[in-house]
């Protein structure tokens, strides 16, 4: 299930709702898995792979908000546009509140279904980078030493190199080391872009990551 391109993964109970979403998909060019229970789907998901879901909440056993709830405490970042035929405005709210997508009515149209699938795995593709980028801001860090580190959340916190000597029992030309070595390291050309760098893979100022 992990591939290149992204995948649209659609799980519905009815054969004919999965075969009619399926062939709508593929005409629009869409890669597609079909999977007749949240329990199949499960057997066999893979959280590397990326696209959207799209999901029936009324399925017998595992029904969709349940699935839903599933990948949320496994932190899958899994976008889901969510299909139902019984939808009312609590569901409806409860499962966009947990992250979901999109929330269509059946019998869908198809130009909404095709529309929610696309931001849906616009989405995706969003969050996929930032992880991408979060990664390779938590290399950087993890090439500091201890003191860099400890010299960097004050730099993020808006101290000055005199403040930081002051807080850390040192010498202000000392501290313009270890800043100049923090900058190179991080690859950032200014404390804005050292605070951007920062934020971008959701660290606080304190950097006790």
């Amino acid at each position: 299930m992990n591939t290149a391109s992204p995948t649209v993964f659609v799980v519905d109970d009815y054969a004919p709702v999965r075969r009619s979403i399926s062939r709508l998909l593929r005409a629009a060019g869409f890669l597609v898995a079909t999977f007749a229970s949240a329990e199949e789907f499960l057997a066999q998901y893979d959280p590397g792979a990326w696209g959207c879901l799209v999901l029936d909440v009324a399925m017998p056993a595992l029904n969709g908000l349940q699935l839903q709830d599933i990948l949320v405490k496994t932190r899958s970042l899994l976008p889901i546009v969510f299909l139902t035929g019984e939808g009312d405005i609590p569901m409806s709210v409860r499962a966009m509140k947990r992250g979901a997508s999109d929330f269509l009515t059946k019998p869908v149209d198809e130009k909404d279904l095709l529309a929610a699938v696309r931001v849906a795995i616009d989405k995706h593709r969003a969050w996929r980078r930032e992880q991408v980028e979060a990664s390779d801001v938590r290399a950087r860090l993890a090439a500091l030493t201890p003191r860099e580190r400890e010299v960097l959340g004050y730099v993020v916190a808006g101290k000055l190199n005199k403040q930081i000597a002051g807080d850390l029992g040192t010498v202000e030309q000392t501290i313009k080391v270890h800043r100049a070595r923090v900058m190179q390291k991080m690859k950032a050309r200014s404390v804005a872009e050292l605070v951007r760098l920062m934020e971008r893979c959701r660290i606080n100022g304190s950097v006790h990551c």
